[in-house]
């Protein structure tokens, strides 16, 4: 099957599932091109006179990178919906597990805070956070996780040269400096419209290890990445709430349904433990020198120092990043595993 072909297909502009059936009655994007310009296949005006476009120039005016399917993470990869290809700006996908935070536009200032708060305590556990970049819970979660100094994953319901809702650009351009990503299955100039945005909850499920609904109602997108994870037998987390409160009914309901309720930041990093396995930046620790020292018992601070040649404001500092990270105890001038 011809790239060429692959990524003009993909930037005439139809429904991704309208695409996958096409693929597999006609047998490749070529055939289902051929197939339009002999309208044996029925499509608009409109995405016949994008048949002519240079999609190649698209991508490079946008400052674009293609990523076939054969390219994309191993989870992604294996959906049976995964998308053919992705259009990204910024670093290469994560090939580890994320962590899908998601919830409602209409949060509230609850919802907020607990969403910020859960990206940056993932950001600080070593998983990427990914979500939708969209108002509410989701460009919380973008921020805590930008504030730890994380690696967040924004799926967009529009082009990647585009920006939904505007007043998130500054975030989406620090998202790329800090070396995320911004990806679509939607070709460049592509615009945000309706029908874009359930199908990219299934890429946020497919992109992630866990999802973690803060504040839904009964309808929206975060009940549908909610479900994909499900059918994806991803982690489905769920915050809890008020029975009377609308942000908090589909929430509820998950939870009825069987998805995990999370309390608070340390409950969510010990499901995710639970289900991922050690948060990265506590495996990495386990590399330090000091953690091996102490195999055979607690040691003075002094000691350690003196072994491992560190001037003592250092190897303080190490021992609260080690104790922060659940590794280490220090007490009365000494230090042990915990």
């Amino acid at each position: 099957m011809s790239n060429d072909d692959r990524l003009q297909l993909a930037g005439l502009g139809l429904h991704p599932a309208r695409i996958r059936d096409l693929v597999a009655s006609w047998g490749s994007a070529g055939a289902v091109l051929r197939a339009i310009r002999l309208e044996q296949v029925t499509v608009s005006a409109a995405i016949r006179e994008r048949l002519e476009l240079d999609s190649w120039a698209a991508v490079r005016q946008a400052g674009a990178i293609v990523d076939w399917r054969e390219e994309l993470p191993a989870d992604l990869q294996s959906l049976p919906d995964c998308p053919d290809l992705l259009f990204r700006r910024g670093a290469r996908l994560p090939a580890g597990p994320g962590v899908a935070i998601v919830g409602t536009r209409r949060a509230t200032s609850y919802g907020l805070a607990v969403a910020r708060r859960f990206g940056r305590a993932v950001a600080e556990a070593g998983w990427p956070v990914v979500s939708g970049l969209a108002r509410g819970i989701d460009g919380a979660a973008h921020t805590g996780c930008l504030e730890a100094g994380g690696t967040a994953v924004a799926v967009l319901g529009c082009g990647v040269d585009r920006c939904y809702p505007p007043e998130h650009r500054s975030m989406a351009e620090r998202i790329l400096e800090t070396g995320g990503s911004i990806v679509s299955e939607y070709a460049p100039g592509s615009p945000p419209e309706g029908w874009r945005f359930p199908p990219r909850n299934r890429i946020i499920s497919g992109l992630s290890a866990a999802v973690v609904v803060v504040e839904a109602g009964t309808k929206g997108g975060a009940l549908i990445t909610a479900a994909r994870g499900l059918d994806h037998a991803r982690l489905v987390l769920a915050v809890p709430g008020d029975i009377d409160r609308a942000t908090s009914y589909g929430c509820n309901l998950l939870i009825r349904d069987g998805a995990h309720p999370v309390l608070d930041t340390d409950d969510l990093i010990t499901s995710l433990t639970f289900a991922l396995g050690l948060p990265p930046s506590r495996a990495r620790r386990l590399d330090d020198p000091i953690v091996g020292m102490l195999a055979d018992g607690s040691k003075p601070v002094e000691e350690v120092a003196a072994a491992l040649g560190c001037p003592a404001d250092e190897i303080l500092r190490r021992i609260t990043a080690l104790e922060l990270a659940g590794l280490v105890a220090s007490n009365g001038g000494r230090v042990e595993l915990v």
